[in-house]
């Protein structure tokens, strides 16, 4: 799906415009992406971003018209719920990000870490949740709750307009129809890669898909 590759031309054209480089070929952004060269020009000639045939891409224009693409043109307003150790990484690392997303409030259910902050953030009670979202419009929402609380507080999300939900909790979410739920579970993840790392996938003549 063309739309899960932007993100990742998307960083390298930002490495590319910290290393003041003007224009970018095709087979560049397949060596440093790990796409091939074809499918990044067919990706790219979908939005209208076509190159220069023997010259390749404008960086800043390429980089903006997948900003545009992506809805990053705009500020992103994004709510995280859950406080914990992961939580709490994740909201400092979007924080240190200049991506155009916006983390307007963290939410947890513990009396003693509302009102305490994340960086500039505040953790704010889960009785706040559905009045921030409505206030700021927030449309997208990273879970870092325990398994036993995560649909509840997916339900709440969605009810309150959440549209994309970045679930970082140990279940598997139902978005009812309303919701995009992209799991990521981070336990499941590092049990593939022991299969990698015991030999298994040599032996068996497996590659990374």
């Amino acid at each position: 799906m063309v739309v899960k590759r932007l993100p990742v031309y998307l960083r390298v054209l930002n490495e590319l415009k910290d290393e003041a480089v003007d224009i970018v070929s095709s087979h560049e952004l397949a060596r440093r992406t790990g796409f091939s060269s074809e499918q990044i020009r067919k990706d790219l000639a979908c939005f209208g971003a076509l190159g220069t045939r023997g010259l390749g891409y404008r960086t800043d224009v390429l980089r903006e018209r997948i900003r545009s693409v992506l809805g990053l043109d705009r500020t992103l307003n994004v709510v995280l719920v859950g406080a914990g150790n992961l939580g709490t990484a994740l909201a400092r690392y979007t924080l240190s990000r200049e991506t155009g997303i916006n983390l307007v409030a963290v939410f947890d259910d513990d009396p003693e870490k509302v009102g305490r902050r994340i960086e500039d953030v505040e953790i704010r009670a889960m009785a706040d949740l559905a009045g921030v979202l409505a206030e700021q419009g927030v449309r997208v929402a990273i879970l870092a709750v325990p398994a036993s609380a995560a649909q509840g507080v997916t339900d709440l999300l969605v009810a309150g307009g959440v549209e994309a939900i970045l679930n970082f909790s140990p279940a598997k979410l139902d978005g009812r129809g309303k919701a995009y739920v992209k799991n990521i579970d981070l336990a499941i993840e590092l049990q593939s890669l022991a299969y990698y790392a015991s030999g298994e996938a040599g032996r068996a003549g497996t590659s990374g898909a």
